[in-house]
């Protein structure tokens, strides 16, 4: 039997933990990560001849430093030995949600992409090209649906040929001639300590330019720190000169750009979008003129059922101990 370790990534509320679920069952304990008040959600399932072990990572947006999600999300990528990510995708936000695919492609994660709720896509009448999605990230692309166990069977099948066959998922992010070429002299500084020969130069370049707190701190440790920061001061002030923008704005616009890209070839979208529900409801309760008078109504009515629900319970509770005290 073949042991694969595999990490469920993706934003929050992504269906991420109805997958771990489904695939588990009971075979699954909560714990902590090793040092850290971050719960540690992890299981087990045997398919095929293999023993799948799954971690369910934190919710993010992004793979920064700034958070302790973050830090451990992307701790597990590049140190805890695992054979394939699972990226977990809301096929109704794929603007939002590929932010984090793109980073965990710089990253050089074996990925799969994992595309749920594809119904209430096809409700608000989107239509995704899986196929040429697929083809433009270079990555797998599967259709589910974690509620209802849909595309599971198509999902473990591509997790094991990934797991057996890695793909560089980097090969095809592309941000752009500006970016990538003033990336060059400082990917090639990084190259030449082996304190970072296991993680992408690009990824190590991209991170000190975002002012990464942990890959600096590694950074000044390096032989050739200084030229590193040199190179990394003069890539800011390009950047600043060039488009008036710091470099991690200069690095999130291009992301963008990239994912915008995607979607415009991939995506086809209803000339005028549906309104769901809740999205009535926001424009109403946070209309500039409507939305104090509606909070000042809602605390109003809050208050009154306060007082008219609970104050029977207050005298009931009152006589209660009063009737206690008189008793000898």
């Amino acid at each position: 039997m073949v042991d694969i370790k595999i990490g469920l990534a993706g934003n929050p509320n992504v269906g991420k933990t109805t997958l771990f679920n489904e695939l588990t069952g009971l075979h699954q304990h909560v714990g902590n990560w090793p040092g850290k008040t971050v719960e540690k959600c992890e299981g087990h399932f045997s398919y095929n001849d293999n023993k799948i072990d799954v971690v369910d990572l934190p919710g993010n947006y992004a793979l920064s430093a700034h958070s302790i999600e973050e830090i451990v999300s992307r701790d597990f990528i590049v140190d805890e030995g695992s054979d394939v990510i699972v990226n977990i995708i809301d096929a109704t936000n794929l603007e939002r949600n590929l932010y984090l695919t793109t980073q965990m492609m710089e990253l050089g994660a074996n990925l799969v992409i994992a595309l749920n709720m594809n119904k209430f896509a096809k409700n608000n009448e989107y239509i995704i090209n899986i196929n040429e999605l697929s083809k433009l990230l270079g990555i797998p692309v599967v259709e589910i649906e974690a509620r209802d166990n849909i595309g599971t069977r198509e999902l473990l099948k591509t997790i094991e040929k990934v797991a057996k066959n890695p793909i560089e998922s980097n090969k095809k992010l592309v941000y752009g001639y500006e970016l990538t070429y003033h990336l060059e002299d400082l990917r090639r500084l990084i190259k030449e300590d082996v304190e970072f020969s296991n993680l992408p130069s690009s990824w190590i370049a991209i991170k000190l330019l975002e002012d990464d707190d942990i890959i600096v701190e590694k950074a000044k440790k390096q032989n050739n720190s200084q030229e590193i920061f040199a190179e990394v001061n003069r890539l800011k002030k390009h950047f600043m000169d060039v488009f008036g923008e710091t470099s991690e704005e200069v690095i999130a616009n291009y992301r963008y750009s990239f994912i915008d890209g995607l979607v415009k070839e991939t995506v086809t979208k209803p000339e005028i979008e549906k309104t769901s529900v809740t999205e009535k409801i926001d424009n109403i309760v946070t209309n500039k003129f409507l939305g104090l008078p509606i909070f000042l109504i809602i605390m109003w009515l809050m208050f009154m059922i306060t007082f008219a629900v609970g104050t029977p319970f207050q005298d009931i509770i009152s006589e209660g101990f009063v009737f206690l005290g008189n008793c000898k």
